[in-house]
């Protein structure tokens, strides 16, 4: 059957679908598990005759939609808060994987730029930092230790403060996605412009590993956090630009609540991240190499395997 002849046969069903998924019509369960069986069949159909059109990405995204709502409505999860983490975050991370992509490959090429422009531009670093923190560190290395500005102030002040400001800036990147996303991408760009002149400072004073185990800490994990954050507002300004099928309104309330999700998912992420740099960055240096690298890495990988392994995990075992 050609595509065309496909879509017009069930344009009328999908509509009816997709005004129940947004809640203008009121359906009970009954009909909702019969929408998703409906559903998957037509995704398998356009899967199996129309693999990369845009029908089946849109039949993808009503069968992700209604799957979710079935998990509402029976409250299969005693505890909503684990059916959130378990269930609904991953789905819609899945869902929105290519932003995921675009997000993670924009910050590490605007860190390698941070990083070349301090590399040719030796004044480039100071603008970036500032002179008091260039000042303080080099005196720091100075001394033999190139981490001590992280030894400054109690451990729980440092926690709470730092926790308080990585929460802060990950709702800006959420929240400036409203501007179709530029402002994402301005706040992005000023961060990872930071944090690749940040790196590459230590790299050119010869303190590149002392660096890695004393920021890397907590900053495997919030630094991970920080390009989830700019997916969220990648997808509420694409809600923006691109609403394909949908009203504008419609597709707006949904890329907002879809991208909030993922910000409050990150929420858990970022404390932890505040709390190794809190209590345990300020140690780096006395700590055993071991410990300090199974930190490192666990915290990379228990984030990593959340946001990009389990989503498709998730989506296998439910379409299977």
């Amino acid at each position: 059957m050609r595509e065309v002849i496909f879509i017009k046969q069930n344009k009328e069903k999908w509509f009816e679908y997709e005004q129940a998924i947004f809640g203008k019509i009121k359906k009970g369960p009954d009909y909702l598990a019969n929408m998703y069986i409906q559903l998957m069949n037509d995704l398998s159909y356009s899967q199996t005759y129309y693999p990369k059109s845009k029908t089946t990405a849109y039949l993808n995204y009503l069968a992700v939609q209604t799957y979710q709502n079935i998990y509402k409505t029976k409250r299969v999860e005693s505890n909503q808060l684990v059916h959130f983490y378990k269930f609904e975050v991953p789905l819609i991370v899945y869902q929105y994987k290519n932003y995921l992509i675009f997000s993670a490959l924009l910050f590490f090429v605007l860190v390698g730029i941070g990083a070349i422009s301090s590399h040719y531009d030796e004044s480039f670093v100071r603008l970036i930092l500032g002179d008091s923190y260039v000042n303080t560190t080099l005196n720091n290395i100075k001394d033999g230790d190139a981490m001590a500005i992280y030894q400054s102030g109690s451990n729980w002040g440092s926690f709470i403060g730092i926790t308080f400001n990585n929460l802060s800036v990950g709702l800006r990147l959420f929240v400036y996605g409203i501007f179709g996303g530029l402002g994402t991408l301005v706040y992005l760009f000023h961060n990872a412009i930071m944090l690749g002149s940040f790196q590459y400072f230590f790299v050119q004073q010869g303190e590149f590993t002392e660096s890695f185990k004393g920021i890397w800490l907590h900053g495997a994990m919030e630094i991970f956090s920080m390009v989830i954050e700019a997916f969220a507002g990648f997808i509420l300004g694409a809600s923006i630009l691109f609403p394909k099928t949908f009203s504008r309104i419609d597709s707006f309330k949904n890329g907002f609540k879809n991208g909030f999700k993922i910000y409050i998912a990150t929420v858990p992420f970022t404390i932890l991240a505040g709390f190794i740099e809190g209590f345990v960055t300020r140690y780096a240096q006395q700590m055993p190499d071991i410990l300090n690298y199974f930190i490192i890495f666990g915290t990379f990988i228990l984030i990593f395997y959340y946001f990009v392994i389990y989503p498709k995990k998730v989506y296998r075992k439910i379409h299977n």
